[in-house]
């Protein structure tokens, strides 16, 4: 009896197994997914699209590109201080592939450019001001505008003119290779604030946009040097021809400067001063959150010379030097030049600063950062 229970059982087991064996099979489905793909080939075509002239450039032939579309030609004769030619050409990325800058050259007669001579003007960026440097990114299908400036300079001495016609033969050339993980966006412009110093406040602390920090959110940043100058005028209620300047890169402020007008007016009232706008640049070396010198006594600011020809330019100095004074040795050297309605001046330690000979002024600070008062 027992015996024959288990095989029973047996059987039923087996059975079962059967069932659900079968019930799997019953309710079974093929699922399918059927398409087709096609691989393209990726494409790589870098190429200069558009050469357009400014409008008061020098009578020249346009600029022609070749026929491989990766050079851009151009011959122009610049006859009298003053004289310049200036033209843009868009880099064009109509490949499928990214690309990046690996190589920039720039020569002159065959030789790299380390100095130029002293009555040229010669500079190759991109149309916004903004150098061009090795991994900065051209996106496929996207294009950057490139902008050439060269000109016979006008603020020049007797002694630096040439006394015989010059031949000169300017190449400027830029690699792209494949984008890889160095690749970074072009940074952005300069952009230009009128922000007021303001010792109460700590974020940004004096309202000041500092070097080597993010750029505070809560200041105002212009386009242009006539939004600033338009700024400036709304906000103080009176004409102060100066505002600050600066270089963002990836939300950083990386360089910061002051710049300041010559009117004609003035030039006129002061023989010897060149109406302009003029660019100083400053430096950080003094943190004042430490109270310390990142520099030794000795330091000179590598701006401080440069910046001192600038206030040279545009005071007149060669003119009329009793407008200047220096003084101070080491990172506490100073040169200064004033007329009525503006003065400007350069420290060894970094400081960079313009005013209108009043209580008004702008500047960029040793300590790092860039406000103005008035």
């Amino acid at each position: 009896m027992k015996k024959n229970k288990r095989k029973l059982n047996y059987m039923i087991l087996i059975i079962m197994i059967l069932v659900i064996s079968i019930g799997y099979a019953i309710l079974s489905s093929n699922l399918n997914i059927v398409g087709s793909s096609q691989i393209s080939a990726p494409t790589w075509d870098i190429h200069w699209e558009n050469v357009q002239v400014k409008t008061g450039s020098v009578s020249a032939q346009t600029p022609t590109i070749d026929t491989n579309k990766t050079t851009v030609n151009y011959s122009v004769t610049l006859t009298i201080p003053g004289d310049y030619y200036e033209f843009t050409v868009d880099a064009v990325n109509a490949g499928s592939i990214d690309g990046m800058v690996s190589v920039v050259s720039n020569k002159l007669n065959g030789t790299e450019i380390t100095t130029l001579p002293n009555y040229l003007e010669y500079k190759v960026t991109y149309e916004d001001g903004v150098d061009i440097a090795p991994n900065h990114l051209l996106a496929a299908n996207s294009s950057e505008k490139y902008k050439v400036h060269v000109g016979y300079k006008n603020d020049i001495s007797v002694s630096d003119i040439p006394s015989s016609p010059q031949t000169l033969n300017l190449s400027f050339s830029v690699t792209y290779i494949q984008s890889d993980s160095n690749a970074v966006p072009k940074p952005e412009p300069y952009v230009y604030t009128v922000n007021k110093y303001n010792s109460s406040t700590t974020n940004p602390k004096y309202n000041g946009v500092w070097l080597n920090q993010t750029f505070p959110t809560s200041i105002t940043k212009y386009n242009t040097p006539s939004e600033a100058l338009t700024a400036i005028a709304s906000a103080s209620s009176k004409d102060l021809p100066f505002y600050l300047k600066h270089k963002i890169e990836n939300g950083i402020v990386t360089e910061s400067y002051v710049e300041f007008v010559v009117t004609e007016e003035m030039a006129q009232a002061n023989t010897g001063m060149v109406a302009g706008t003029y660019t100083l640049r400053g430096e950080k070396t003094y943190d004042s959150d430490t109270s310390t010198w990142l520099v030794d006594e000795s330091y000179i600011s590598p701006y401080y010379e440069a910046n001192k020809e600038v206030i040279k330019t545009a005071f007149g100095y060669a003119t009329n030097s009793s407008r200047c004074s220096e003084s101070g040795t080491g990172r506490s050297s100073n040169f200064r030049c004033s007329v009525s309605g503006l003065n400007a001046s350069s420290n060894a330690n970094g400081d960079v600063s313009a005013g209108d000979a009043g209580s008004s002024s702008w500047g960029v600070s040793s300590d790092g950062h860039a406000c103005c008062d008035w």
